[in-house]
């Protein structure tokens, strides 16, 4: 099944879609905060008459399992080049997740300006980076991992075997089956990788997202996209992290923070 069926939804109405979550988007038996988000996007995106992806900001209230969903629309402003939207997924009457998204003409003049003082990660080919591939005899790689390609920079697998001591995760991210990315397959690869956390010897147990904002600054990536999260503040119990995602040529494809649990 391909990222684009995953993530179908199904008009009900004008502000109400059905979707799915399907079996083995998971990690430690939960589905990925951010494939469930990329459903909800694409329900709005659907309201918007095809609009990109922009901007989603999302608090994650209950964990998600397969089975069937709705989505809940709320119009906050339908402008000449903007939309807004929020969004609720429910399923078995408890809401999962509630977003608020905004989206932008395709056709949109966009502002020639320029200004970029990053860079993207330095990473080797992917051929020398190393594969999570879910393994059926332990928790992890999860099943997830065997729904998108993940592949990291060997100096950072070292998070299961002690860490690095910097909080940090890079590698290359892409769909499987030369399925070609959208803004969507942005928000989860937002989510895809192992917890930067995990090089700062912290336990590797379910890091519990609080909430996922992810930023899109190129709606139609290329297929294998440059990937880099980072942690600096561990306290309240809480902990941030943010990513950085490029494509192939070195252009900003989106950017993401989210908020999360340290792992106990």
């Amino acid at each position: 099944m391909s990222f684009a069926e995953a993530t179908s939804v199904a008009r009900l109405s004008d502000s109400t879609y059905a979707g799915e979550i399907q079996s083995g988007w998971d990690i430690f038996g939960v589905s990925n905060g951010g494939y469930v988000m990329a459903i909800a996007a694409r329900a709005m995106a659907e309201a918007t008459a095809g609009r990109d992806l922009v901007s989603i900001s999302g608090h994650f209230t209950n964990p998600g399992s397969p089975g069937p969903i709705t989505i809940e629309l709320t119009e906050v402003k339908v402008g000449r080049a903007i939309s807004t939207l929020r969004a609720e997924v429910i399923k078995d009457d408890k809401i999962l997740l509630a977003a608020t998204g905004s989206f932008a003409d395709a056709d949109r003049e966009i502002n020639p300006v320029e200004w970029v003082q990053g860079a993207p990660p330095e990473l080797p080919p992917i051929d020398q980076c190393v594969r999570a591939v879910p393994n059926p005899d332990a928790p992890l790689p999860p099943p997830f991992m065997g729904k998108v390609a993940v592949a990291l920079h060997p100096d950072d697998v070292t998070a299961f075997d002690g860490g690095t001591g910097v909080a940090q995760m890079r590698g290359w991210f892409r769909l499987l089956e030369d399925e070609q990315p959208d803004a969507l397959a942005t928000v989860v690869a937002a989510d895809a990788f192992p917890p930067a956390v995990f090089n700062a010897n912290l336990p590797l147990q379910w890091t519990p997202t609080l909430d996922l904002t992810v930023h899109v600054r190129d709606p139609r990536p290329r297929s294998w996209m440059r990937c880099v999260f980072n942690t600096r503040f561990v306290s309240g119990g809480m902990l941030e992290e943010d990513s950085e995602i490029w494509d192939e040529d070195g252009k900003l494809v989106a950017q993401s923070r989210q908020l999360a649990l340290v792992p106990r």
